[in-house]
């Protein structure tokens, strides 16, 4: 099945929104093993989406809308759907209860035109709206399948994922199953992981294997066909564990984990506590630590030391030190990590220093960053990197980095890890 996702709304051209939309859909299909070879997207004008649908049409059997389901005039992806297939519109009886009684419970008048998105397309197949208020639909016609999603994210997202996505595979697998496993790698390129693990890509069958980089991370998605799901979990097992023996030493997570999360776990599973000493981050690290739930039982706490007289001060670090060695050193992250580790009393203490850009500072060149590391008594760790990119990506990176070498430390030192 090849497929193409058409997503309406002028704010999409306007660039006032990003189309997160597709990228979901897209990596949503890859695990189905549906292709996807064009994304299209168009404003709210029916006479040019109609001319959109007709060339989706001579090249994918299925289309994905996304969009245009709302109750205001400018929202005509049904009914300009309907009009080119000749298929009249009805209402929905059980989407139209629901945006009753949601006008009535909050003691709000309901417009006519919020009636409008309780209309389906004659014949479909409804996909429950959990989060908002316009059905999604599923209809075909002449072997192609055509699949409406609203447009809010938070609508789409639940709407395809556990509506959409399991009728798909029943259409593509005859009621068998397709699974998948994401394996997430942090530390190797794309392509010096895709060398390391060529003949097993070159190999594969069923499992199938999909390299993927995004901001520094790869991830392998091991996608299998079985006619259970105990089946297809062994081949993927099997495939995993052949991927692992390659290069098992640069995975840190699974599926929808990310660095960050698998640092919170693991200090959380460990009962190890963490203060953090930050200068080019200026707070980037705890501020991620804190987006993931439950962190509160392992962050203490930390500063933000970016000058070198705030080193001094709230640090304690020697004007000597800095004068001899310098901000961006790996003497100076090594005594940061040290001395917010005993200031807050915590297990493990953070240092991050360097020169994120755009100019040099401290006779250092852009992208110079050293990351101390000090785990309770012993001699603290340093890395250094050498960054290229903008400001703000090479932060982020930074942080990406501490994390992963702190994890590599702590499993050196037994502590355990979850896959």
């Amino acid at each position: 099945m090849n497929a193409e996702i058409l997503a309406v709304g002028s704010e999409l051209l306007l660039g006032q929104i990003t189309n997160t939309n597709a990228r979901f859909i897209s990596n949503q299909l890859s695990e189905l093993g549906i292709n996807v070879f064009y994304h299209t997207v168009v404003g709210d004008n029916a006479k040019r989406l109609e001319q959109a649908i007709e060339v989706a049409e001579s090249r994918a059997d299925l289309i994905i809308f996304s969009g245009g389901l709302g109750p205001t005039k400018d929202d005509l992806t049904k009914e300009t759907i309907a009009r080119h297939l000749g298929v009249s519109l009805e209402f929905d009886e059980v989407a139209l209860t629901y945006i009753e009684q949601f006008f009535a419970k909050r003691g709000r008048p309901m417009t006519e035109n919020n009636r409008k998105q309780a209309l389906i397309l004659a014949g479909s197949e409804i996909l429950a709206n959990y989060h908002g208020m316009a059905p999604g639909m599923i209809f075909k016609n002449n072997n192609r399948t055509y699949i409406l999603l609203p447009g809010p994210p938070k609508e789409l997202e639940p709407m395809f994922q556990f509506e959409a996505k399991p009728k798909l595979a029943a259409m593509l697998n005859d009621g068998g199953i397709i699974a998948s496993h994401v394996m997430r790698f942090y530390g190797i390129g794309e392509a010096e992981l895709e060398v390391q693990v060529q003949d097993i890509l070159d190999a594969q069958t069923n499992p199938t294997i999909a390299p993927l980089a995004s901001d520094g991370e790869v991830t392998l998605r091991v996608t299998a066909k079985a006619e259970t799901e105990q089946q297809a979990q062994q081949l993927i097992a099997a495939k995993v564990a052949e991927i692992q023996a390659l290069v098992g030493d640069y995975q840190y997570g699974v599926d929808d984990d990310s660095l960050v999360s698998k640092t919170v776990e693991m200090l959380v599973d460990n009962n190890l506590t963490i203060s953090a000493a930050e200068s080019l981050t200026a707070g980037l690290f705890q501020s991620e630590l804190a987006e993931i739930p439950g962190v509160g039982n392992a962050l203490i706490g930390g500063v933000v030391t970016y000058a070198a007289e705030a080193k001094v001060k709230h640090l304690g670090i020697s004007q000597e030190l800095i004068d001899t060695h310098g901000v961006v050193s790996g003497e100076c992250a090594a005594a940061m990590a040290s001395a917010i580790r005993k200031q807050f009393g915590t297990n493990i203490g953070i240092g991050l220093t360097g020169e994120a850009g755009p100019t040099a500072h401290d006779h250092q060149p852009v992208g110079t960053v050293w990351i101390g590391i000090a785990i309770n008594d012993e001699e603290p760790l340093t890395y250094l990197l050498h960054l290229s990119g903008m400001r703000n990506t090479n932060r982020l990176r930074a942080v990406k980095f501490t994390c992963h070498y702190l994890m590599q430390r702590l499993e050196e030192r037994g502590y355990t890890k979850r896959y």
